[in-house]
């Protein structure tokens, strides 16, 4: 009983014992890469790593099931269904990428469903062990290599910083000075001068480590004009 089983499961053949085995592992890795997911706060998580996973693999059952019972194994081509896959899940990972005001989120997320569904398709085609490997590999960068990333600050954000001052500001030396003490390189500065209200906008395109105090960036950068209208920290220019 065992014996026959364990045939079944590591058969090349699409068979139901086969395919049932497949399609559990195929939940279990996807829904371990979704868990991780989730845990950072992404919208895609368990139940939707678990499906793309299964789909692969069932898209690669089929894939091999078409061929083995209407063309014959020699004739057909079990990898022409399976290709589609491969294209058609970048779709689904393109939902995933957000542009949020000049920001881009979920190219990580986006990264993992692709590769969930190249694992659902190893799961299909009996690539066990490798399949397994490559789950503890994609968990493995997705949580100690980001750690790694923030112990090496690595992670550094181009965010813009916009003042609002009344006045007409001419001398940005200050400013920048301030930026220097925090270690927060400005790069380009974009200047309005509204002179009917006698009032200057001043845009910092800079770059930021998530580890920066704002309020006392906002506080010792306030103290560089003499009549400060308010301090913003976005994602892009804003006149």
């Amino acid at each position: 009983m065992i014996d026959t089983l364990y045939r079944d499961i590591i058969s090349p053949d699409v068979n139901l014992v086969g395919a049932i085995f497949k399609l559990l592992l195929s939940m279990l890795l996807g829904a371990a890469i979704g868990f991780e997911r989730r845990r950072k706060g992404q919208i895609a998580g368990l139940r939707t790593f678990a499906l793309i996973a299964m789909g692969a693999t069932m898209a690669m059952l089929v894939s091999i099931y078409i061929p083995q019972e209407y063309l014959g194994l020699k004739n057909g081509d079990p990898g022409r269904i399976a290709a589609q896959v491969v294209s058609g899940v970048g779709f689904l990972g393109a939902g995933a990428i957000i542009q949020m005001k000049g920001s881009v989120r979920g190219l990580t997320t986006a990264a993992g469903i692709w590769m969930t569904a190249c694992i659902g398709l190893g799961v299909g085609a009996g690539m066990y062990l490798i399949t397994t490997v490559a789950t503890l590999l994609i968990i493995f960068v997705l949580v100690y290599i980001e750690k790694y990333e923030q112990r090496a600050n690595f992670l550094w954000e181009h965010k813009v910083v916009r003042v609002k001052v009344h006045g007409i500001v001419r001398n940005l030396d200050n400013s920048l000075q301030v930026f220097r003490k925090y270690d927060v390189k400005a790069s380009r500065e974009y200047m309005k001068y509204n002179y009917e209200d006698n009032l200057t906008i001043i845009n910092y395109v800079v770059l930021t480590k998530d580890t920066v105090s704002v309020t006392s960036l906002f506080d010792d950068l306030g103290a560089c004009f003499d009549d400060p209208i308010s301090i913003t920290l976005t994602n892009e220019p804003n006149f």
